[in-house]
């Protein structure tokens, strides 16, 4: 019998009425809040999704070497889980592959192209704002959840890599997303909470391995002391959650671990073929202590080598990363990335505990300062005395918690503001911001000078105003506290924009204006500086050391050159934007300027791919289908270029720097052997790298097979045809 409306279950209408007041809260938000809030908040996303897409295409494949991996995963399920730099998965990644799944998968969809890869990363901008607002407007205003995203969105160090396809952005967005269970946790211990952030702790591992613990110590403290249940429950919950990490964490490490060596690639960055060893030594303490294995890592030189002449030993223990130290964040070559809004987060995580000291032990608002102000610290504190590889944009991960501490701070200052100490520290925040952005927008004296005098005069006028609030009416406090906030803002907005509107590519990319965040300062002329001196004698001078992992390939002291290394004005592995010329995608084009001279064909090095010819492409793409890898070459960086110009495997010797000890001289002869591979793109003087035997296994590939095979020779690029009868 047919039910009639008059006899539906009552159930289907609280059902339906249950998801009328869902879609009613999504567009309206919570039933107090004012009209203009939840326009506000999509008109922050809107805008943050319309900013981070300008000139997208403009960065081409950003870092081939996560691209070329992204295009392997795309053709190849066994990549994609892998995490392969090629189809025929001959070496991963030295990272996780989390980060590269969401770029694989939209490639797989929608084809190989620059937006295919970098629209993910923008996505998961929105969605860090998005879940930031969240977990900040729970606690605490509106307004707090608005100014936090806006922060976000407007650090240049965001600005960059949520439109980049490094891990970072990913990593970056799982950690929000785990604070924000945390907080969800501490309010009423919820069991379910807690699991959900073992789950993205656990995802952050598989993107980019111990950096995602180091929030752990201070959250796991903080829910063992402030959670509003027993003792014995909270001890289980973390039990519980501990367990739950290591589940979505591990499971990926045991199958790779326990699957045969003989039918997955080599694990790159390793000296063994093994993910532990990458995530405990390369990836782990190696970047604590400097003891990097197979990279230069902080400075030393593999074998006990010297350091070449004109390249000097980085003062404060950084080696060639950096001085360490407490004042890392706000030196010449970072602190224009992240640092505009560091001192007042400080400030206020200071007074937001000030103004919640009394309250009780389980008070969510204590905890929320808590929960970001020791995420920002722990991450902040390992940045600046880690004495191994280090680079600008690792400071994204501290993004979040710097503007959640702002939002919260300053709302919760602006509510006490007839007490004088609250007001006063509201006008010495503000004020200090705009000493401090005066500081970083002089250090780049030719951009916008007139910005730095008007954020200077706006915001000490604005604190002054703030330090008085207490005693002006609502409607003149809330027009100097908004002069204030455009003042602290006005710094890191500028150089976010220049940002926006210029294409990076290669592995070490900075935010800002021309001049900014290179190593050494700015003033740099584009060139990356190695300690206190820049890389190379006469031969290597103004060329920049490794993009990442290890120094770049080619003979000591002859750096390849190329887009990034050579521009007069430019900023390493940065390609101009829409004023200077768009790049060229990688892969597209001609050679890569002198990319050959003196050294074989091809070689990009490390900070950059080389740029592939339509003759070299169409060399590669010849017959390639008859062929496991349509070439080989040593460097991950070169390999991906070719990779990504003829869409074919190419096999990358040795891994990003060549010093991987894969494939072994005898490995190779027998791929040769079997037909396996076409071409060997020549790459001069074999590559530098760690110990392990990876040096000397590409040397003597290189040497073998520039004695055994005829040259092919198209422009500067040289290419050793492995079919051909010997010499």
């Amino acid at each position: 019998m047919t039910t009639t409306s008059a006899q539906a279950d009552p159930r289907e209408g609280v059902a339906a009425a249950g998801r009328r007041v869902a879609r009613s809260r999504l567009w309206r938000g919570r039933p107090d809040d004012p009209a203009w809030v939840r326009p506000a908040l999509f008109a922050l996303l809107a805008l943050t999704f319309a900013g981070y897409l300008w000139n997208l295409s403009a960065s081409g494949y950003a870092n081939s070497f996560y691209s070329a991996a992204v295009q392997a995963g795309s053709q190849s399920w066994k990549a994609f889980f892998f995490g392969s730099l090629d189809a025929a998965n001959a070496i991963t990644v030295d990272k996780p592959p989390a980060a590269l799944w969401p770029m694989a998968l939209s490639v797989r969809l929608f084809g190989l192209g620059s937006w295919q890869i970098l629209l993910p990363e923008v996505v998961m901008g929105v969605g860090t704002v998005a879940v930031l607002y969240a977990a900040v407007r729970r606690r605490f205003s509106p307004a707090a959840g608005l100014i936090s995203g806006a922060v976000l969105a407007l650090t240049p160090v965001a600005a960059l890599m949520f439109r980049f396809n490094n891990p970072d952005a990913l990593l970056a967005l799982l950690m929000t997303v785990t604070v924000y269970c945390v907080l969800r946790a501490l309010e009423d211990a919820r069991t379910k909470w807690l699991v959900w952030a073992g789950v993205a702790i656990g995802f952050a591992f598989l993107t980019k391995t111990l950096q995602a613990f180091l929030i752990l110590p201070p959250l796991a403290v903080l829910y063992a002391v402030c959670a509003p249940t027993t003792v014995r429950r909270r001890l289980s919950q973390l039990a519980l959650s501990t367990g739950v990490l290591i589940v979505s964490g591990g499971w990926w490490v045991a199958a790779v671990e326990l699957w045969p060596t003989s039918s997955r690639p080599y694990i790159g960055g390793s000296q063994h073929n093994s993910f532990l060893e990458l995530t405990f030594g390369y990836n782990g303490l190696g970047r604590i202590s400097g003891d990097e294995t197979g990279s230069v890592g902080g400075g030393a030189m593999p074998g006990g080598m010297e350091l070449p002449a004109g390249m000097k030993q980085g003062g404060g223990g950084g080696g060639g990363w950096g001085a360490t130290g407490i004042g890392r964040m706000f030196n010449s070559e970072i602190g224009s990335q992240i640092s505009w809004l560091l001192p007042a987060a400080l400030l206020l995580l200071i007074a937001g505990l000030v103004i919640t000291w009394r309250a009780g032990r389980s008070d969510t608002a204590r905890a929320a300062f808590l929960a970001w102000g020791g995420a920002l610290l722990m991450t902040a504190v390992i940045f600046s005395f880690m004495a191994g590889i280090f680079h600008q944009y690792y400071t994204v991960a501290l993004a979040p918690y710097i503007a959640a501490l702002v939002g919260m701070g300053v709302t919760v200052l602006w509510e006490e503001r007839s007490r004088v100490w609250a007001a006063l520290a509201l006008g010495v925040t503000v004020a200090g911001t705009a000493l401090w952005s005066y500081v970083l927008l002089g250090r780049t004296p030719d951009y916008l000078p007139w910005l730095r005098w008007a954020v200077l005069v706006g915001g000490l006028l604005a604190g002054v105003g703030l330090a008085c609030a207490g005693r002006l009416n609502r409607g003149v406090a809330l027009g100097v506290a908004g002069a204030g906030l455009v003042a602290s803002l006005a710094g890191p907005s500028a150089y976010s924009v220049s940002t926006l509107d210029t294409g990076h590519t290669g592995s070490i990319v900075t935010a800002g204006p021309t001049g900014t965040g290179t190593m050494g300062g700015p003033g740099g002329g584009g060139r990356m500086r190695f300690g206190g001196g820049r890389l190379g004698g006469a031969a290597g001078q103004g060329q920049p050391p490794q993009g990442g992992q290890g120094m770049p390939g080619g003979p000591m002291g002859q750096a390849p050159t190329g887009q990034g290394w050579n521009q007069p004005q430019g900023r390493p592995g940065q390609a101009q934007g829409r004023n200077g010329g768009a790049p060229t995608m990688p892969g597209v084009g001609g050679e890569r300027g002198g990319a050959g001279a003196g050294m074989g064909a091809g070689t990009g090095g490390l900070l950059d791919g080389a740029k592939v010819s339509a003759q070299a492409g169409a060399l590669l793409k010849k017959d390639a289908a008859r062929y496991t890898w349509a070439a080989a070459a040593i460097g991950s960086q070169n390999a991906a270029s070719y990779q990504l110009a003829t869409q074919d495997p190419v096999m990358a010797v040795g891994g990003f720097n060549g010093s991987d000890p894969s494939p072994t001289l005898a490995q190779f002869k027998k791929y040769v052997a079997d037909g396996k591979i076409h071409y060997f793109i020549a790459s001069g003087g074999g590559m530098m790298g760690g110990g392990g035997g990876g040096q000397a296994s590409g040397s003597s590939i290189s040497s073998w097979v520039e004695a055994t095979f005829p040259k092919v020779t198209l422009g500067t690029a040289t290419f050793y045809d492995l079919t051909s009868s010997a010499k």
